[in-house]
């Protein structure tokens, strides 16, 4: 007997597991469309990974009763929602809003200031997406992005603790001082496929 349904065409392209996020220097990489960051630029175990590329729509409604004719985007974002599990200084500060991409932080000791937050630094994120081949990548790349957070830890007794953090990309076109051309069409970076 035939099955019918959504049946699965090619079983390579099932998502399973976390993508492997890594953070780097915006302005160093801005004018390279690739994925340019290592597995050293990690930002290590993570509770979870969501993309979300958000839109919010204008439609044109007519006549009587209304009924819709047309529909366009207004307005376009993309962030990525993690949340890391091991607790650093250097994590701490990324969720503060810090570029880490300089280095100059130690695992276990280190301060990161509270109550003199400003604008959040640019950063390049890339979230890598390993398939359960282990050949095939997905590669979300945002080249201007900003973390935001309201910075939570929660420690529990018998559990990781895991600090959630968003990216959410920014313009990266000639447009915007510190962008590159070669996002005029991408302005908020792209997905790539390996």
């Amino acid at each position: 007997m035939a099955r019918s349904g959504p049946v699965a065409t090619d079983t390579t392209t099932i998502a399973l597991g976390l993508a492997q996020i890594r953070v780097g220097s915006s302005s160093d990489n801005i004018t390279k469309p690739g994925a340019e960051l290592s597995s050293s630029d990690s930002i290590g175990a993570l509770a979870n990974t969501k993309f979300t590329g958000n839109t919010d729509w204008y439609k044109l409604e007519s006549g009587f009763p209304l009924i819709e004719d047309y529909t366009t985007p207004i307005r376009e974002g993309a962030m990525l929602e993690c949340a890391f599990k091991e607790i650093t200084p250097e994590h701490m500060a990324l969720a503060h809003g810090d570029d880490i991409s300089g280095g100059g932080y130690d695992v276990h000791s280190g301060e990161v200031p509270l109550g003199s937050r400003s604008a959040p630094d640019y950063v390049r994120m890339e979230a890598v997406y390993t398939y359960p081949d282990q050949s095939s990548t997905m590669t979300i790349i945002f080249p201007r992005a900003q973390v935001s957070a309201n910075v939570e830890m929660d420690l529990q007794s018998e559990d990781a603790a895991a600090v959630p953090i968003v990216f959410e990309s920014k313009n990266a076109s000639s447009d915007v001082t510190d962008g590159d051309a070669i996002w005029d069409d991408k302005a908020l970076g792209h997905i790539l496929w390996a």
